[in-house]
């Protein structure tokens, strides 16, 4: 972006009104330039006499999308807090809000974060009704840092502001009329003259002029304002317990509650200042970039590439993934045609389909309007007589080899020469897949996670010789279909089960070694996953790690931790979530429950794996359990990354958010695992090594950063030959 483009503008009409916009496209995010700019413009427009009063807007149809965060980025670098320019008490306290000539904002599109801080500074805000409004700080490990924790209560009340701010949730400006945020609505075409007679209103008068911070008339009495915090402070400490931004922003709006608006400005500056360079913020920052860097590969998005429409796609087998995946292609209008081998399979395929758009109903993601919509769309079929004008197909039948090949090999002939070839394996090599074509250049893996229409990852999978073109068209339609892609190199398990494969396989060690299945679960749990590894088992089914195992065993070969548990688990009638009966209880409308009766098949397996030293449990502390599973994790994240199978760290740990539920406030596994250092990671797989096995033995890449000092995430010095995932 060229500084010349970054700029505060004023424009002083004969009316008597500055008109100072905010030019930083696309967002008019707020850059120091814009900043400075700002208070050079406020400071003139309160000396000059011909001005009466002032309207903010930001141009291109949008006020502002909030700080820059591009900023954040060199305070961490640097851990120089004072890069941060005085916004709060300098320009929306004493230059705005106590300035002797009224400002009024002028809205449209969006006003978040900082954006709408600098409205809330001003004496009104006009808006046109559809402009999203709020104050999303929090997914960056911050607290609003521009007077938005003592404002916004005292404009829409405390429950509502609590909830805006801990959720991160957007209004649109129509509600924030009714809740008092927002003081007019009018259309696009009339903002600017609306706003510019508002301000001339209270500059002569008639119209009040309204300094927020002072306010109290929205505020509860002090016992009832301290009931609606302490509620809140209990349900974050639930749904939050790792994230202290949500316990500070608390914290800093009661003292603005019991000790004015101006002493909660002064706390809110102070507490902004120690979460910015706090391991929380680093880590949500680095996953905010990290996720936005995905779509940038080497090869295809760099040479003049221009993605293809794909308007029409095929999805081949009808089952939970298959129903997923046409699901996510329907909601965002792309034609399908699902194919079954029989009515029968063809007719549950339709009705998981419709099952999946009435539970996105049910959440608020999807109108009835947008349903019958898709559903037009959809067509079923029991031959391939529809795919001779198809853009894409992706297949999602079972992980049988010979099957895969004869669909690949069927398809080729039938559909047209543009047309994608996508698989929807999780672990078989696409060279095998596809070895039974002539068209290995338009065959790529499109690896999405259960349940498809959900989970937000896209992982795709190119061999050396897909070609760029069918790359960057499956980035396209991940994208169109609000997925997050990231491209990967082809091997056993690609990037996301291949690095998490000893997950699991730790987890069995620990229990053959007299570790409480439900205790590894409450510490894996507790460090932030969405669930501990058995459960996680338990809803996944027993059949895909049955299925897996043959191969994993073939592909890593002594790191691999052969396991006869759940083989075990199935021979006492057990299925997991299916059937009800797994290592948890799984009842309708209630949490699962540790299943006492499952303590004959442990015992059984630990007689069976005889790994006890001694024949007595071994003992760990919390610390021990969570290490022995998670630094195998990342010992294969550093041979995926030192065979390129990804193209940067941070992609994998991105892989790791959106596909394992590794906690984003972590980083991801790789940042997680750089926080710890590879020295102390080393050292405990080399000791566990020697007394387990060589399941813990380090890999070289992690041996070499440990011994240099080196992050694990930083580039290798050269690469061996060209990436697998850029191929």
């Amino acid at each position: 972006m060229a500084a010349g483009s970054i700029r505060v503008t004023m424009e002083v009409g004969a009316d008597g009104v500055a008109l100072i916009t905010i030019a930083n496209p696309p967002v008019n995010a707020l850059h120091p330039i814009i900043i400075a700019g700002l208070k050079d413009k406020y400071a003139e427009a309160m000396r000059r006499d011909d001005v009466k009063a002032i309207v903010l807007t930001g141009a291109g149809g949008k006020f502002c999308g909030g700080f820059d965060i591009n900023v954040f980025t060199k305070v961490h670098q640097t851990g120089d807090v004072s890069l941060m320019p005085d916004v709060s008490v300098e320009l929306v306290s004493n230059m705005m809000e106590e300035g002797k000539k009224p400002s009024v904002a002028a809205i449209q599109g969006l006003a978040l974060g900082g954006g709408l801080e600098l409205t809330m500074g001003c004496h009104a805000r006009i808006s046109t009704p559809e402009a999203q409004l709020g104050l999303p700080e929090l997914t960056l490990g911050i607290i609003p840092g521009f007077g938005g924790t003592q404002r916004l209560p005292r404009l829409v009340g405390l429950p509502k502001a609590i909830e805006m701010m801990l959720q991160s949730k957007f209004i649109a400006a129509k509600e924030g009329k009714e809740r008092g945020l927002i003081d007019a609505l009018c259309s696009p075409n009339e903002l600017i003259k609306t706003s510019r007679l508002w301000a001339l209103e209270i500059a002569n008068c008639r119209k009040p002029w309204m300094r927020s911070l002072g306010r109290t008339d929205r505020l509860a009495s002090l016992s009832e304002a301290r009931a609606v915090l302490n509620a809140a402070r209990q349900q974050a400490m639930k749904v939050s317990p790792n994230m202290p931004q949500h316990q500070a922003c608390l914290d800093v709006m009661e003292e603005g509650i019991l000790y004015g608006g101006q002493a909660g400005v002064l706390k809110e500056a102070r507490v902004f200042k120690e979460l910015v360079v706090a391991p929380t913020s680093k880590a949500l920052v680095h996953v905010f970039f990290a996720q936005r860097s995905t779509t940038k590969v080497p090869g295809v998005t760099d040479v003049q590439l221009k993605p293809r429409p794909i308007r029409k796609v095929a999805v081949i087998g009808g089952g939970l993934m298959g129903s997923g995946i046409a699901t996510s292609l329907l909601v965002s209008n792309i034609s399908v045609v699902l194919k079954e081998v029989n009515p029968q399979f063809l007719q549950r395929g339709e009705k998981m389909i419709a099952g999946n758009l009435e539970g996105l109903i049910k959440k608020g993601s999807l109108t009835k309007d947008r349903m019958h919509k898709a559903m037009s769309l959809f067509k079923g079929a029991l031959d391939y007589s529809d795919f001779k004008d198809v853009d894409m197909v992706i297949e999602a039948v079972i992980e049988k080899i010979p099957l895969k090949q004869s669909i690949f090999s069927d398809i080729e002939k039938i559909c047209p020469k543009h047309c994608i070839l996508a698989t929807n394996t999780s672990t078989i090599d696409l060279n095998v897949v596809g070895e039974k074509t002539n068209s290995q250049d338009r065959i790529i893996g499109a690896h999405f996670f259960s349940p498809a229409h959900i989970m937000p990852l896209l992982e795709i999978v190119r061999t050396e010789k897909t070609s760029p073109q069918a790359i960057l068209d499956l980035i396209t339609v991940g994208k169109i279909i609000k997925k997050v892609p990231v491209v990967v190199g082809n091997c056993t398990g690609f990037a996301v089960n291949r690095t998490f494969f000893p997950y699991t396989q730790a987890s069995h060690l620990l229990v053959s070694l007299g570790i409480d299945v439900f205790r590894i679960d409450r510490v894996i749990s507790s460090f932030g996953m969405p669930m501990g590894p058995f459960q996680l088992q338990d809803v996944a089914g027993y059949g895909v790690a049955l299925a897996v195992k043959d191969i994993y065993a073939d592909a890593f070969g002594e790191r691999n931790l052969g396991s006869n548990l759940v083989g075990l688990m199935v021979k006492d009638g057990r299925q997991g979530k299916v059937n009800a009966k797994g290592y948890y209880i799984y009842e309708k409308g209630a949490k699962p429950k540790p299943d006492p009766s499952v303590k004959h098949v442990i015992e059984e397996y630990r007689k069976q794996a005889n790994t006890m030293p001694g024949g007595k449990p071994v003992t760990l502390m919390d610390q021990d359990i969570l290490e022995m599973i998670f630094f195998p994790v990342v010992n294969e994240a550093c041979r995926v990354m030192d065979e390129n199978v990804v193209i940067r760290a941070s992609d994998l740990d991105i892989a790791s958010v959106l596909g394992m539920g590794f906690p984003k406030y972590r980083g991801g596994l790789v940042f997680w695992a750089d926080t710890v250092g590879a020295p102390y990671i080393h050292s405990k797989l080399s000791k566990w090594a020697e007394m387990y096995g060589p399941f813990f033995k380090p890999s070289s890449y992690l041996e070499q950063r440990a011994k240099s000092g080196v992050p694990l995430s930083a580039p290798g010095t050269s690469q061996q030959g060209s990436a697998r995932s850029r191929m």
